[in-house]
């Protein structure tokens, strides 16, 4: 996880992931036709477990849940300037769906993955090309992490980076996490003969 430059795997054309949450469990599948280069991107994070103990710290009601800054400092270093490169939005940021954070600036997307709470195709224009999406009933779960936490109050992102989970535990302990992503297979249409 430390060396960014050697995760060049190729994802299936349609892969799902398994997310082990502290609210329960939901189920992403990703379609790399959509957005492949980020898909690619999140297959070798997931493979490599990148995303295991990692923290919603951004919860945004009616918008966003944010996630993807690694709960280990020496790896968030590893993928501060590890960026991947735009790609055209094919899908619309609908709710559910899976979309990597980015700034303002071109091709700033590394590690940090939003899941949209609503249909927000504003984020259309905006450049941000949705991945995947959840599975079937995942959104009650992803609708029950902790939102207490207003954006202004919240945790800054440079210091997850800097100090990890510990910062997070400390200043923020009703935040939700992942206890694992794991790839699961293709998804069961995917799977038929």
């Amino acid at each position: 996880m430390l060396r960014p430059v050697l995760l060049k795997d190729k994802a299936p054309e349609k892969f799902q992931v398994k997310f082990t949450t502290t609210r329960g469990d939901f189920t992403v599948t990703v379609n790399r036709a959509w957005a492949p280069i980020g898909a690619d991107r999140f297959y070798n994070l997931v493979k490599r477990h990148f995303y295991d103990n990692a923290s919603f710290f951004r919860v945004v009601p009616g918008f966003v849940v944010q996630f993807g800054i690694s709960a280990y400092p020496p790896v968030s270093a590893a993928w501060d300037n590890a960026n991947i490169q735009d790609e055209p939005v094919i899908q619309s940021n609908k709710r559910g769906y899976l979309t990597y954070a980015k700034t303002s600036l071109p091709n700033t997307r590394s590690t940090q993955i939003f899941i949209n709470l609503k249909d927000n195709a504003g984020l259309d224009r905006q450049g941000f090309s949705p991945f995947g999406v959840v599975d079937g009933q995942g959104m009650k779960v992803v609708d029950m992490f902790y939102d207490q936490y207003s954006e202004s109050s919240g945790p800054e992102q440079d210091q997850i980076s800097k100090l990890g989970k510990a910062y997070l535990d400390k200043g923020w302990p009703k935040l939700d996490s992942i206890k694992s992503a794991t790839l699961v297979g293709p998804p069961a249409e995917a799977a038929k003969p």
